[in-house]
């Protein structure tokens, strides 16, 4: 029987499940070649487990279509005995992992987010474009919104907030935090930190914290609106006889920390309940790694199967 060892590698964190067991590792460093870092992950995870791995399959968060090339990584691991590999972006594997073989969307928001919906043929990514340009409703975009408002109650371009006393507890001279921030190469992990401040705030009654949340949690809802949509006219994918239509009820599910915000999740349960689709928001059937576990018996035919690399000796 073929030995699986799957791969849910995330910037924070890296795990690894192999014959039952699971391990943590450092997340991947997105400034070093991505696939020299799986291998070593696969040979770290073999020494410490004493099993060896015949299959290896990895969501990625980031992966882009270059670093996608299982080919490349199963020739630098055939002499660990490794004989396939799939790789696939890691919204794929979180979907697997939370839906299993359901139709719906699985919107996954942590400092980043990105949405993947599956329909009976189609499939469909929205957002997930990274923090400079996108990744709406997520935790470094709430706490974008955050600073933005800061500044402006600072300047006098805005309302007061008590988010203006979390920034100075930091930053005592308001005048010079963007510098500091600048110069910080943890500032994407500093400003998506506020978000949990928001939450607070918004709980607390701060209007300025809870239009940010109502905001974050409507920006969320769009992206699965738009990513339904596309699956069920068939834009997402190729268009098929069988595409489910209108009446279709889909499965949405929603991870990940920014979802922790009472007021987020009711703005965007809400938004949702008021589209045009027939939805049901229901739990995760398990997590990113049993989504990594399952790309090992993902079948040809599957919707995703185009989305994930694979190479086999």
């Amino acid at each position: 029987m073929s030995a699986v060892l799957a791969i849910d590698a995330g910037q924070t964190g890296i795990k690894v499940r192999s014959g039952g067991q699971d391990l943590v590792f450092p997340g991947i460093r997105t400034s070093e070649p991505l696939l020299r870092q799986l291998a070593a992950v696969v040979r770290a995870a073999v020494q410490r487990t004493g099993r060896p791995a015949s299959i290896v399959t990895a969501g990625v968060s980031g992966l882009t279509a270059k670093e996608a090339d299982a080919a490349t990584l199963l020739a630098d691991m055939r002499a660990d005995g490794v004989h396939e590999v799939v790789l696939a972006h890691d919204s794929t594997t979180s979907f697997l992992g939370a839906l299993g073989d359901r139709q719906g969307a699985v919107v996954a928001a942590g400092t980043g987010v990105v949405t993947l919906a599956v329909g009976a043929s189609g499939v469909s990514r929205v957002d997930g474009w990274g923090h400079l340009i996108a990744d709406a409703g997520s935790g470094y975009w709430i706490g974008r919104e955050a600073l933005d408002a800061v500044m402006r109650a600072f300047d006098g371009r805005g309302p007061s907030t008590q988010l203006r006393d979390v920034a100075e507890e930091r930053w005592p001279d308001l005048s010079q935090a963007y510098i500091d921030l600048q110069g910080d190469p943890d500032r994407v992990r500093v400003v998506a930190s506020f978000a949990e401040h928001v939450a607070r705030l918004a709980d607390d009654g701060d209007p300025v914290s809870q239009r940010i949340t109502v905001r974050a949690g409507s920006e969320l809802a769009h992206s699965v609106e738009t990513a339904l949509r596309q699956v069920s006219e068939g834009t997402g994918g190729e268009p098929s006889a069988t595409e489910p239509g209108p009446t279709t009820r889909y499965s949405v599910c929603a991870i990940g920390g920014v979802f922790r915000s009472g007021q987020l999740h009711q703005a965007f349960t809400s938004h949702l309940a008021a589209s045009s689709f027939a939805v049901s928001l229901v739990e995760p059937l398990g997590h990113g790694i049993d989504g990594a576990v399952a790309l090992a018996s993902l079948g040809k035919r599957h919707p995703l199967a185009d989305a994930v690399s694979v190479a086999r000796t």
